[in-house]
């Protein structure tokens, strides 16, 4: 059974930091892209950053400069690295996979809560 296990979240404060880790079981690892979503109260669901096997990082525009999305393909794990945290940042943070070719996401975690505080 594939399982996504994410960590790191928690209350900080604006200007600060925190690392996002997820953990992926039950899968070959090598054969997905790894994504972080965000999802705030009252809005949708975002995509956040994006790492494939190979190729190009993906990052939105509200992020792009301030977090870092990394892959350890040796301990089935993606990282997210969140500098110069926001307010707006405020959400719960998911992991995901899209198998390579695929066009939506199939596995998710269950959310790690992030608050950045003013």
């Amino acid at each position: 059974q594939v399982q996504l296990v994410e960590s790191g979240g928690g209350l900080v404060q604006a200007g600060g930091s925190l690392r996002l880790s997820c953990v992926a079981s039950g899968l070959t690892f090598k054969m997905y892209t790894m994504a972080w979503f965000r999802q705030a109260p009252g809005k949708e669901r975002e995509l956040v950053a994006r790492i494939p096997w190979r190729g190009d990082s993906y990052y939105s525009d509200s992020v792009k400069g301030r977090f870092t999305i990394s892959r350890d393909n040796a301990k089935n794990t993606v990282d997210l690295q969140m500098n110069s945290l926001k307010p707006e940042d405020t959400a719960i943070y998911y992991c995901a996979t899209r198998f390579a070719g695929a066009s939506e996401y199939g596995h998710w975690g269950q959310g790690t809560q992030v608050t950045v505080s003013l």
